[in-house]
């Protein structure tokens, strides 16, 4: 056993990880764009709940959106299509985005004349949650079909979050999904997330999130 050398390969990844993140958020200060990081499983409603949101903000903000897949174009398609700057980063297999993959991203946006950027991350509650992106902040989506129960399950993710956005409420009465109990696992590991309980079919509580992130944006680049 002497003559065995260990590694913690996954310290190093994340080590260096770090050292390019907070090179992409002194950028992001300086070109005062606003990065947010949104990460869910898949179908909680992402790309939905990024267009619902950036219709509201259009006329006070410069958005983009970066969209992150392990294949397909789908997102980014209907981001572009609503004339809304898109970066499609195609993964190839990993199921999350690290600092360097969004920092690529950013390479091809013209940040001087965007003040917002959404990260759509790859659908899953496990990698995502560590990596530091370079985002400033980091949002994450529970739908209600996935259940209340989620917060136990996956506590990485609700922790190192600073908003969590309650999608699908429109659901909540065909389920036995207890808000209260969820509320109640989600602020025992993280005190200071916002929670918002939203519809990105219906649009309830969009607004309420959407005023949110344009105070965040507005004090960030000002």
């Amino acid at each position: 056993m002497e003559n065995i050398r260990l590694i913690e390969v996954k310290e190093n990844i994340l080590a260096d990880n770090d050292v390019v993140a907070q090179k992409s958020k002194s950028r992001l200060s300086d070109e005062k764009t606003f990065l947010v990081n949104l990460m869910a499983s898949p179908g909680a409603g992402k790309t939905t709940l990024i267009l619902k949101t950036l219709e509201i903000l259009k006329n006070q903000f410069r958005t983009g959106v970066i969209e992150a897949d392990i294949d397909s174009m789908v997102d980014a398609e209907k981001v572009a299509a609503q004339n809304i700057t898109a970066v499609q980063l195609r993964t190839g297999g990993f199921c999350h985005l690290d600092a360097s993959m969004v920092e690529n991203g950013l390479d091809n946006m013209d940040l001087d004349k965007l003040d917002l950027v959404i990260i759509e991350n790859v659908g899953n509650l496990v990698c995502p949650a560590e990596f530091d992106t370079g985002a400033i902040k980091n949002v994450m989506i529970l739908s209600v079909p996935e259940g209340d129960d989620k917060p136990l399950k996956y506590p990485l993710m609700f922790s190192v979050c600073d908003v969590l956005l309650v999608n699908k409420i429109d659901y909540l009465h065909m389920t036995d999904f207890d808000l209260e109990a969820m509320r109640e696992r989600v602020l025992t590991l993280n005190p200071k997330i916002r929670i918002f309980e939203v519809s990105a079919k219906t649009g309830d509580g969009i607004e309420a999130w959407a005023s949110w992130l344009a105070d965040e944006t507005t004090s960030f680049i000002e």
